[in-house]
């Protein structure tokens, strides 16, 4: 069992430990650089792909099921901040405090990395979203967790994703 992580015609599935380390190393990369309020509803997703809260093989989301935003800018601006919190992973941000290496994970971000930039995002109407898609503007990720540092979605649970694996 694993999870599907999708975007257009492609799909990338990472296996239950191959999950952890990906949001692993997103969750460090995107609490570095979120600071609108979409970039921290962008966390709050990632949050939510917490196999330790969620359950193993309940995560992932298509790239068509995020907010993108109504007008062009918007949407673009949203994916560049995506291209840039995968860049940002790519070069090992903070991968020395995992306590683990995770040597493969380098492969999956690119691919992922090349489906977003493939990706061409379409606004989506509020009465379009389902129930369990993009976090709206009261789910956002504005909690930081103190002990590890990353942005944290209050709306679900108080720990950070480090903390939720480490109990």
């Amino acid at each position: 069992m694993g999870n599907d992580f999708g975007g257009g015609d492609r799909t990338l599935y990472l296996t239950n430990g191959g999950t952890e380390v990906f949001v692993d190393v997103l969750m460090l990369a995107v609490s570095e650089l979120a600071d609108t309020l979409w970039e921290h509803r962008f966390a709050a997703l990632l949050c939510r792909q917490d196999q330790s809260a969620m359950g193993r093989g309940a995560v992932g989301f298509d790239l068509e099921d995020i907010d993108w935003g109504r007008s062009p800018r918007e949407r673009d601006a949203a994916k560049d901040f995506v291209l840039r919190v995968l860049d940002l992973a790519l070069r090992r941000h903070r991968w020395d405090e995992l306590g683990y290496d995770p040597p493969f994970i380098e492969n999956s971000l690119r691919r992922y990395r090349e489906m977003v930039e493939a990706f061409v995002p379409a606004g989506v109407d509020a009465d379009e979203r389902g129930p369990f898609l993009f976090p709206t503007p009261e789910e956002a990720a504005t909690a930081m967790c103190v002990r590890h540092r990353v942005l944290s979605a209050p709306a679900w649970w108080e720990d950070c994703v480090f903390c939720l694996s480490n109990r």
